[in-house]
């Protein structure tokens, strides 16, 4: 699979596949959702599932000419409507899901069901967005920024495992995923920068597989090769990152915000860990980002 480095490679991407990912959206009726389904629908790789409110076609023609690719389940309860959603995938019926005006703890509440819900036993929810900017040749990953406050090891770890399937997903072979602190000196005062350098390591020894994990090292030096040249870094990374990993919630929201204001930067993002992806865009995120997060899922889900 050649690497994808922009979304535009994606949705082309996508649409050489020829394969229809089904989407169950939940109360999917607010004009950004709506427009992130249509140009889905209108780029051929998804089929819809409206569960829960349900939009006003009337209001809404340009989804007409593809009625054939929709279904429709009108639900008036919003934990009822998460719960039939996440039913329908557990059932083979839908591949991932999507949140529209349903509110993130009743969506959460199903998904996170230990009996019938999405996550498998043992798996940890995080976020993991991807950003395309003027700036860099390629896409760059990086999480988490809306779930976990603060990871601990574990969490840090399975973090690692999921950018590292994301990334896969996009063509990425050999992904160079940094972790990310304010400097590359490693200090017990910040515990981050102790499970950095332990993660570091057992890459080296070949734990992560096809990946070079190095850390920590700032932003700058992670994705900029003089930078890293002129501070005397030495790291496998070289400037060159595909994901980076943060510290914590905090930082790593700062970061998908800054990037998407001052950087104009074109972001999706997708919750990982569940059985499928579930497609959780921020109140202030656009049609656009929300397509290209329906995007990112459909590529990521198997």
């Amino acid at each position: 699979m050649e690497r994808i480095k922009s979304f535009k490679q994606l949705v082309s991407h996508l649409n050489e596949m020829e394969q229809r990912k089904r989407v169950a959206v939940i109360s999917g009726t607010d004009e950004s959702t709506l427009y992130a389904l249509h140009r889905g629908l209108e780029a051929g790789f998804i089929d819809v599932i409206f569960v829960g409110q349900i939009p006003d076609f009337e209001k809404h023609q340009e989804f007409l000419p593809h009625k054939a690719n929709i279904q429709q389940f009108p639900m008036e309860d919003e934990d009822e409507s998460a719960q039939f959603a996440v039913t329908l995938v557990r059932e083979g019926k839908a591949d991932f899901l999507m949140k529209g005006l349903v509110h993130t703890d009743n969506l959460l509440r199903a998904v996170l069901d230990k009996e019938k819900g999405l996550l498998p036993a043992g798996n940890i929810l995080t976020l993991i967005a991807v950003a395309e900017t003027a700036a860099y040749d390629k896409l760059l990953f990086f999480s988490d920024p809306a779930v976990i406050p603060v990871p601990t090891r574990k969490q840090r770890e399975w973090q690692v495992k999921y950018t590292i399937d994301v990334c896969n997903a996009f063509g990425i072979e050999e992904p160079r995923i940094s972790l990310i602190h304010f400097t590359e000196k490693v200090s017990e005062k910040f515990p981050c920068s102790v499970d950095y350098a332990d993660l570091s390591q057992e890459s080296r020894e070949g734990k992560w597989g096809k990946a070079i994990i190095d850390g920590p090292l700032d932003v700058r030096t992670s994705v900029d090769s003089e930078a890293m040249e002129v501070k005397g870094i030495k790291s496998p990374i070289a400037g060159r990152a595909d994901a980076l990993i943060f510290s914590d919630l905090e930082a790593a929201n700062a970061f998908y915000k800054t990037l998407s204001f001052f950087g104009e930067a074109k972001q999706a993002c997708i919750l990982c860990g569940t059985s499928c992806p579930v497609v959780v865009s921020s109140r202030g995120d656009d049609g656009e980002s929300k397509f290209y997060s329906l995007a990112m899922a459909a590529v990521v889900g198997k």
